[in-house]
Protein backbone atom coordinates (compact mmCIF):
# COMPACT_ATOMS: atom_id res chain seq x y z
CA UNK A 1 0.00 0.00 0.00
CA UNK A 2 1.06 3.61 -0.59
CA UNK A 3 0.69 5.58 2.62
CA UNK A 4 0.67 8.97 0.90
CA UNK A 5 -2.50 8.04 -1.05
CA UNK A 6 -4.56 7.99 2.15
CA UNK A 7 -3.10 11.26 3.41
CA UNK A 8 -3.78 12.84 0.02
CA UNK A 9 -7.43 11.73 0.28
CA UNK A 10 -7.67 13.19 3.79
CA UNK A 11 -6.41 16.54 2.51
CA UNK A 12 -8.62 16.50 -0.58
CA UNK A 13 -11.77 15.69 1.41
CA UNK A 14 -11.02 18.23 4.14
CA UNK A 15 -10.90 15.54 6.83
CA UNK A 16 -9.74 16.36 10.35
CA UNK A 17 -8.55 12.81 11.04
CA UNK A 18 -7.41 9.69 9.21
CA UNK A 19 -7.68 6.19 10.71
CA UNK A 20 -5.72 3.26 9.27
CA UNK A 21 -5.85 -0.11 11.04
CA UNK A 22 -4.68 -3.42 9.65
CA UNK A 23 -7.70 -5.62 9.07
CA UNK A 24 -10.12 -2.65 8.91
CA UNK A 25 -11.43 -0.34 6.18
CA UNK A 26 -9.61 3.05 6.13
CA UNK A 27 -11.76 5.84 7.59
CA UNK A 28 -11.85 9.65 7.62
CA UNK A 29 -13.43 12.00 10.12
CA UNK A 30 -15.16 14.78 8.21
CA UNK A 31 -16.98 17.55 10.13
CA UNK A 32 -17.15 15.31 13.17
CA UNK A 33 -18.55 12.23 11.38
CA UNK A 34 -16.47 9.06 10.89
CA UNK A 35 -16.81 7.94 7.25
CA UNK A 36 -15.41 4.72 5.81
CA UNK A 37 -13.50 5.10 2.56
CA UNK A 38 -14.47 3.07 -0.47
CA UNK A 39 -11.51 0.77 0.02
CA UNK A 40 -10.86 -2.83 1.00
CA UNK A 41 -9.65 -3.63 4.52
CA UNK A 42 -5.89 -3.18 4.96
CA UNK A 43 -4.18 -6.60 4.84
CA UNK A 44 -2.03 -7.59 7.87
CA UNK A 45 1.57 -6.43 7.57
CA UNK A 46 1.01 -3.87 4.79
CA UNK A 47 0.48 -0.84 7.02
CA UNK A 48 3.53 -1.65 9.11
CA UNK A 49 5.66 -1.97 5.97
CA UNK A 50 4.34 1.34 4.59
CA UNK A 51 4.81 3.20 7.87
CA UNK A 52 8.33 1.89 8.46
CA UNK A 53 9.37 3.26 5.06
CA UNK A 54 8.38 6.76 6.27
CA UNK A 55 9.95 6.88 9.75
CA UNK A 56 13.57 6.75 10.87
CA UNK A 57 15.22 3.89 12.76
CA UNK A 58 15.19 5.78 16.08
CA UNK A 59 11.42 6.20 15.89
CA UNK A 60 10.93 2.57 14.80
CA UNK A 61 12.97 1.34 17.75
CA UNK A 62 11.06 3.56 20.18
CA UNK A 63 7.75 2.33 18.76
CA UNK A 64 8.74 -1.33 19.09
CA UNK A 65 9.90 -0.72 22.65
CA UNK A 66 6.94 1.37 23.87
CA UNK A 67 4.24 -0.03 21.50
CA UNK A 68 2.85 3.53 21.19
CA UNK A 69 4.47 6.63 19.76
CA UNK A 70 3.43 10.15 18.73
CA UNK A 71 5.16 11.94 15.88
CA UNK A 72 4.73 14.57 13.19
CA UNK A 73 4.58 13.66 9.50
CA UNK A 74 4.26 15.84 6.41
CA UNK A 75 2.47 14.96 3.18
CA UNK A 76 1.84 17.31 0.26
CA UNK A 77 2.84 20.36 2.26
CA UNK A 78 0.52 19.51 5.16
CA UNK A 79 1.55 18.55 8.68
CA UNK A 80 -0.14 15.68 10.53
CA UNK A 81 0.02 14.73 14.19
CA UNK A 82 0.29 10.95 14.08
CA UNK A 83 -0.15 8.26 16.72
CA UNK A 84 1.11 4.76 16.00
CA UNK A 85 -0.10 1.94 18.18
CA UNK A 86 -0.72 -1.80 18.28
CA UNK A 87 -4.10 -3.50 18.57
CA UNK A 88 -4.53 -7.28 18.42
CA UNK A 89 -0.84 -7.42 17.46
CA UNK A 90 -1.46 -5.31 14.33
CA UNK A 91 -0.49 -1.70 13.69
CA UNK A 92 -2.98 1.13 13.88
CA UNK A 93 -2.42 4.71 12.76
CA UNK A 94 -4.45 7.76 13.78
CA UNK A 95 -3.48 11.03 12.09
CA UNK A 96 -4.83 14.53 12.68
CA UNK A 97 -4.38 17.27 10.12
CA UNK A 98 -2.67 20.30 11.63
CA UNK A 99 -3.32 23.59 9.89
CA UNK A 100 0.15 24.93 9.03
CA UNK A 101 -0.74 28.59 9.49
CA UNK A 102 -1.77 29.73 12.95
CA UNK A 103 -5.34 31.08 12.64
CA UNK A 104 -6.22 34.67 13.41
CA UNK A 105 -7.99 35.11 16.78
CA UNK A 106 -11.28 36.04 15.09
CA UNK A 107 -11.17 32.83 13.02
CA UNK A 108 -11.52 30.70 16.16
CA UNK A 109 -13.96 32.93 18.04
CA UNK A 110 -11.50 34.62 20.39
CA UNK A 111 -13.22 36.93 22.87
CA UNK A 112 -11.89 40.03 24.60
CA UNK A 113 -11.64 37.97 27.78
CA UNK A 114 -9.35 35.42 26.13
CA UNK A 115 -7.27 38.23 24.62
CA UNK A 116 -6.75 39.60 28.15
CA UNK A 117 -5.30 36.24 29.21
CA UNK A 118 -2.34 36.84 26.87
CA UNK A 119 -1.43 39.94 28.93
CA UNK A 120 -0.92 37.92 32.10
CA UNK A 121 2.66 37.66 33.34
CA UNK A 122 2.39 34.63 35.62
CA UNK A 123 0.07 31.87 36.74
CA UNK A 124 -1.59 28.87 35.10
CA UNK A 125 -4.02 28.92 32.15
CA UNK A 126 -5.66 25.63 31.12
CA UNK A 127 -7.51 24.81 27.90
CA UNK A 128 -9.57 21.65 28.31
CA UNK A 129 -11.88 19.35 26.39
CA UNK A 130 -11.91 15.97 24.65
CA UNK A 131 -9.56 15.14 21.78
CA UNK A 132 -10.06 17.04 18.56
CA UNK A 133 -11.76 20.20 19.87
CA UNK A 134 -8.93 22.59 19.02
CA UNK A 135 -7.12 22.89 22.35
CA UNK A 136 -3.71 23.08 20.68
CA UNK A 137 -5.00 25.66 18.21
CA UNK A 138 -6.31 27.88 21.01
CA UNK A 139 -2.95 27.71 22.78
CA UNK A 140 -1.11 28.44 19.52
CA UNK A 141 -3.21 31.56 18.92
CA UNK A 142 -2.56 32.76 22.47
CA UNK A 143 1.18 32.20 22.13
CA UNK A 144 1.27 33.96 18.76
CA UNK A 145 -0.45 37.00 20.28
CA UNK A 146 2.21 37.10 23.01
CA UNK A 147 4.86 36.62 20.33
CA UNK A 148 3.45 39.57 18.37
CA UNK A 149 2.92 42.00 21.21
CA UNK A 150 5.73 41.64 23.73
CA UNK A 151 9.35 40.67 24.16
CA UNK A 152 9.28 37.32 25.92
CA UNK A 153 11.20 34.09 26.00
CA UNK A 154 8.66 31.39 25.14
CA UNK A 155 9.43 27.68 25.58
CA UNK A 156 7.02 25.03 24.31
CA UNK A 157 7.18 21.35 25.25
CA UNK A 158 5.13 19.28 22.81
CA UNK A 159 4.40 15.70 21.81
CA UNK A 160 4.75 16.19 18.89
CA UNK A 161 5.34 19.77 17.71
CA UNK A 162 2.25 20.92 15.82
CA UNK A 163 2.40 24.60 14.88
CA UNK A 164 5.83 25.97 14.01
CA UNK A 165 6.13 29.56 15.21
CA UNK A 166 7.90 32.37 13.40
CA UNK A 167 9.66 34.63 15.87
CA UNK A 168 8.28 38.17 15.98
CA UNK A 169 8.96 40.17 19.15
CA UNK A 170 9.66 37.08 21.24
CA UNK A 171 12.28 34.35 21.26
CA UNK A 172 10.60 30.94 20.86
CA UNK A 173 12.13 27.53 21.57
CA UNK A 174 10.06 24.46 20.68
CA UNK A 175 11.06 21.15 22.25
CA UNK A 176 9.65 17.83 21.10
CA UNK A 177 9.20 14.88 23.43
CA UNK A 178 11.39 11.97 22.43
CA UNK A 179 13.87 13.89 20.30
CA UNK A 180 14.59 17.07 22.29
CA UNK A 181 13.63 15.91 25.78
CA UNK A 182 12.74 12.70 27.61
CA UNK A 183 9.61 13.81 29.44
CA UNK A 184 7.30 16.77 30.01
CA UNK A 185 8.31 16.87 33.67
CA UNK A 186 12.06 16.89 32.96
CA UNK A 187 11.67 19.55 30.29
CA UNK A 188 9.62 21.70 32.65
CA UNK A 189 12.19 21.35 35.43
CA UNK A 190 15.06 22.40 33.22
CA UNK A 191 13.04 25.10 31.46
CA UNK A 192 13.04 27.04 34.73
CA UNK A 193 16.84 27.37 34.36
CA UNK A 194 16.53 28.77 30.83
CA UNK A 195 15.17 32.23 31.75
CA UNK A 196 11.66 31.74 30.32
CA UNK A 197 8.72 34.13 30.59
CA UNK A 198 6.11 31.80 29.10
CA UNK A 199 6.05 27.98 29.12
CA UNK A 200 3.56 25.94 27.12
CA UNK A 201 3.17 22.27 28.06
CA UNK A 202 1.31 20.31 25.39
CA UNK A 203 -0.55 18.20 27.95
CA UNK A 204 -0.50 17.70 31.72
CA UNK A 205 -0.79 13.93 31.66
CA UNK A 206 0.83 12.77 34.91
CA UNK A 207 1.46 13.75 38.52
CA UNK A 208 5.07 14.78 37.96
CA UNK A 209 4.17 17.12 35.10
CA UNK A 210 1.31 18.68 37.06
CA UNK A 211 3.55 19.26 40.06
CA UNK A 212 6.23 20.88 37.89
CA UNK A 213 3.66 23.07 36.13
CA UNK A 214 2.27 24.33 39.47
CA UNK A 215 5.81 25.10 40.63
CA UNK A 216 6.61 26.99 37.43
CA UNK A 217 3.41 29.03 37.72
CA UNK A 218 4.17 29.76 41.37
CA UNK A 219 7.68 31.05 40.61
CA UNK A 220 6.66 33.91 38.34
CA UNK A 221 6.13 32.24 34.96
CA UNK A 222 3.05 32.12 32.76
CA UNK A 223 2.26 28.45 32.12
CA UNK A 224 -0.25 27.28 29.52
CA UNK A 225 -1.36 23.67 29.14
CA UNK A 226 -4.23 21.31 28.31
CA UNK A 227 -6.24 18.61 30.05
CA UNK A 228 -8.83 16.11 28.79
CA UNK A 229 -11.66 17.33 31.01
CA UNK A 230 -15.06 18.66 29.95
CA UNK A 231 -15.88 21.35 32.52
CA UNK A 232 -13.94 23.90 34.54
CA UNK A 233 -15.02 22.40 37.87
CA UNK A 234 -14.03 18.89 36.75
CA UNK A 235 -10.63 20.25 35.69
CA UNK A 236 -9.89 21.59 39.16
CA UNK A 237 -10.95 18.39 40.89
CA UNK A 238 -9.00 16.24 38.41
CA UNK A 239 -5.76 18.10 39.12
CA UNK A 240 -6.12 17.76 42.88
CA UNK A 241 -7.12 14.08 42.61
CA UNK A 242 -3.88 13.30 40.75
CA UNK A 243 -1.99 13.89 44.00
CA UNK A 244 -1.94 11.59 47.04
CA UNK A 245 -4.87 12.28 49.34
CA UNK A 246 -2.59 13.51 52.13
CA UNK A 247 -1.42 16.30 49.79
CA UNK A 248 -4.88 17.42 48.63
CA UNK A 249 -5.17 20.40 50.95
CA UNK A 250 -1.68 21.67 50.12
CA UNK A 251 -2.28 21.29 46.37
CA UNK A 252 -5.69 22.96 46.62
CA UNK A 253 -4.11 26.01 48.28
CA UNK A 254 -1.37 26.10 45.65
CA UNK A 255 -3.84 25.76 42.77
CA UNK A 256 -6.10 28.46 44.26
CA UNK A 257 -3.07 30.76 44.29
CA UNK A 258 -1.65 30.13 40.79
CA UNK A 259 -4.68 29.32 38.64
CA UNK A 260 -5.70 32.21 36.40
CA UNK A 261 -8.28 30.70 34.04
CA UNK A 262 -9.81 27.53 32.63
CA UNK A 263 -11.20 27.49 29.08
CA UNK A 264 -13.31 24.36 28.41
CA UNK A 265 -14.03 23.75 24.72
CA UNK A 266 -16.29 21.60 22.57
CA UNK A 267 -17.02 21.60 18.84
CA UNK A 268 -20.56 21.81 17.47
CA UNK A 269 -21.81 21.28 13.89
CA UNK A 270 -22.70 24.53 12.12
CA UNK A 271 -26.00 24.90 10.29
CA UNK A 272 -24.12 25.79 7.08
CA UNK A 273 -21.60 22.93 7.38
CA UNK A 274 -18.33 22.69 9.26
CA UNK A 275 -17.78 23.08 12.98
CA UNK A 276 -17.81 25.94 15.48
CA UNK A 277 -16.28 26.11 18.96
CA UNK A 278 -18.27 26.73 22.15
CA UNK A 279 -16.34 27.70 25.27
CA UNK A 280 -16.90 27.76 29.00
CA UNK A 281 -14.62 30.29 30.69
CA UNK A 282 -13.69 30.32 34.36
CA UNK A 283 -11.64 33.18 35.80
CA UNK A 284 -10.14 32.50 39.19
CA UNK A 285 -11.53 35.25 41.42
CA UNK A 286 -11.72 35.39 45.23
CA UNK A 287 -14.92 33.31 45.41
CA UNK A 288 -13.58 30.50 43.23
CA UNK A 289 -10.21 30.50 45.01
CA UNK A 290 -12.03 29.98 48.31
CA UNK A 291 -14.09 27.14 46.83
CA UNK A 292 -10.93 25.46 45.55
CA UNK A 293 -9.29 25.72 48.98
CA UNK A 294 -12.33 24.22 50.70
CA UNK A 295 -13.08 21.54 48.07
CA UNK A 296 -16.47 23.06 47.21
CA UNK A 297 -16.27 22.16 43.52
CA UNK A 298 -20.04 21.82 43.08
CA UNK A 299 -20.41 25.57 43.78
CA UNK A 300 -17.96 26.68 41.09
CA UNK A 301 -20.59 26.50 38.35
CA UNK A 302 -22.77 29.00 40.23
CA UNK A 303 -19.91 31.51 40.38
CA UNK A 304 -19.32 31.12 36.64
CA UNK A 305 -23.03 31.77 36.01
CA UNK A 306 -22.92 35.01 38.00
CA UNK A 307 -19.49 36.13 36.75
CA UNK A 308 -20.45 37.52 33.34
CA UNK A 309 -19.13 40.99 34.21
CA UNK A 310 -15.69 39.52 34.76
CA UNK A 311 -15.80 37.67 31.42
CA UNK A 312 -16.96 34.27 32.67
CA UNK A 313 -19.47 32.19 30.76
CA UNK A 314 -20.98 28.73 31.17
CA UNK A 315 -20.99 26.22 28.34
CA UNK A 316 -24.79 26.36 28.12
CA UNK A 317 -24.72 30.16 27.79
CA UNK A 318 -22.04 29.89 25.10
CA UNK A 319 -24.27 27.44 23.20
CA UNK A 320 -27.22 29.84 23.60
CA UNK A 321 -25.17 32.64 22.02
CA UNK A 322 -24.33 30.48 19.01
CA UNK A 323 -28.00 29.58 18.63
CA UNK A 324 -29.12 33.22 18.89
CA UNK A 325 -26.67 34.16 16.11
CA UNK A 326 -28.08 31.43 13.86
CA UNK A 327 -24.80 29.52 13.73
CA UNK A 328 -26.13 26.24 15.14
CA UNK A 329 -29.54 24.57 14.98
CA UNK A 330 -32.07 24.16 17.78
CA UNK A 331 -31.51 20.40 17.61
CA UNK A 332 -27.76 20.79 18.15
CA UNK A 333 -28.26 23.25 21.00
CA UNK A 334 -30.77 21.01 22.78
CA UNK A 335 -28.61 17.90 22.47
CA UNK A 336 -25.40 19.54 23.64
CA UNK A 337 -27.06 21.33 26.56
CA UNK A 338 -28.67 18.04 27.59
CA UNK A 339 -25.24 16.40 27.45
CA UNK A 340 -23.79 19.11 29.70
CA UNK A 341 -26.64 18.77 32.20
CA UNK A 342 -26.11 14.99 32.32
CA UNK A 343 -22.40 15.48 33.00
CA UNK A 344 -23.22 17.94 35.77
CA UNK A 345 -25.55 15.39 37.43
CA UNK A 346 -22.95 12.63 37.35
CA UNK A 347 -20.20 15.05 38.30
Amino acid sequence: MELDYYFKEAIKRNASDLHLVEGSVPSLRIYGELIKMNEAPIPPGELKYAVYREIDKKTRDRFERKRDVDLSMEFYGNRFRVNLHYQRDCIGLAARLVVMNIPRPDEIGFTETMYRFTHLRDGLILVTGPSGVGKSTTLAVMLDLINSERRSHIITIEDPIEYVFEEKQSIIEQRQLGSDTISFADALKYALRQDPNVIMVGEMRDLETMSAALTAAKTGHLVLSTLHTTTAAETIERIIDYFPIQNHQQVAHQLASVLRAVVAQQLLPRKDGGLVVAREILINNTAIANQIRHGQYEQIQTVIQTGAREGMITMNKSIDHLLARGIISNHTARNRKRDMETKAVYY
